[in-house]
């Protein structure tokens, strides 16, 4: 569950003017960031949030649980996104395991440069656009599950209320993406001239049997929510095998870095936008039976 939209709702519980001021601030930011992340744009991010809270203002006085308040402003927020005018949402396009996963000749890459991460190297110093390309670069069904569970921070039993999907392909689609942005943070880092990396136009070698059984399961054991026998059978392959080892450390600092976005709105406009808000708010209150 959002932290940040559980502490809104306790601020709005408060009923004073500054604690409603300080949660819509909080919704505002939580839309906005949502918003960016899903359709890349400000101006799409700018009339999301402004959309999505002018709706929602009537509704807040009435929760009285903030994950339902949750799983309700995001899927109003999910589906403004989609409706947007700028927004990357292309037809959609399945991601199959196989073109996401590494081939020998990856793996042993990986592991030759795992001391010096160039992934995490190229993200320190051009984290904002690199990590915003990634991301909207992975197709639509599949980035609103990662944008949701990774960076909103939910559960997956709240994507899957959001997106009106089982919890088992919510996971499906979370893995896919995770290791999409990867391999995307991967071929940036090789194209950057100091890596000392170069990509191979080789024959492709075929992925050791024993290594892409386990690659469909990395999430899962990353999450730690995968079956005891898995696990100790993941936790022997890996003890050893080093180029599976790297993998899942460049696996573990795509998501790390998805986790770190945060793009705010601008203060001005935000606070214009807020004015109108608790007017309305005030309004939706007073309305309400005594």
């Amino acid at each position: 569950m959002s932290e940040t939209v559980e502490q809104a709702l306790k601020l709005i519980r408060e009923n004073r003017p500054e604690s409603i001021d300080r949660a819509l601030a909080l919704l505002q930011n939580t839309v906005y960031s949502f918003s960016m992340k899903v359709c890349g744009h400000p101006q799409d991010a700018e009339d999301t949030m402004q959309d999505v809270l002018l709706k929602s203002v009537p509704h807040l006085a009435k929760f009285d649980n903030s994950q339902a308040l949750t799983v309700w402003l995001y899927k109003v927020a999910r589906n403004r996104c989609v409706s947007s005018r700028r927004g990357r949402f292309s037809p959609a396009r399945n991601l199959s395991l196989d073109e996401l996963i590494p081939h020998s000749q990856e793996l042993r890459e990986l592991q030759s440069s795992a001391a010096t991460d160039p992934e995490a190297a190229l993200l320190n110093s051009e984290s904002a656009e690199h990590l915003k390309q990634a991301v909207l670069a992975v197709p639509p069904q599949y980035r609103m599950v990662l944008v949701l569970h990774d960076m909103e921070d939910l559960s997956t039993a709240e994507v899957a209320q959001i997106m009106s999907l089982r919890p088992g392909t919510v996971r499906v689609r979370l893995h896919r993406a995770r290791l999409f942005v990867r391999q995307h943070l991967a071929k940036l880092a090789k194209a950057r001239p100091d890596t000392g990396l170069v990509l191979h136009a080789a024959a492709e070698e075929p992925r050791p049997p024993r290594c892409r059984r386990l690659f469909a399961a990395l999430s899962d054991y990353m999450d730690g929510i995968i079956d005891d026998a898995m696990c100790d059978e993941m936790d022997r392959h890996l003890h050893d095998c080093e180029p599976c080892v790297a993998f899942l450390d460049s696996l573990k600092s795509a998501v790390r870095q998805c986790r770190s976005y945060h793009p705010r709105c601008d203060a001005v406009r935000a606070t214009e936008l807020r004015e109108e808000l608790l007017h309305r708010y005030r309004a939706a209150v007073a309305a309400l039976p005594k």
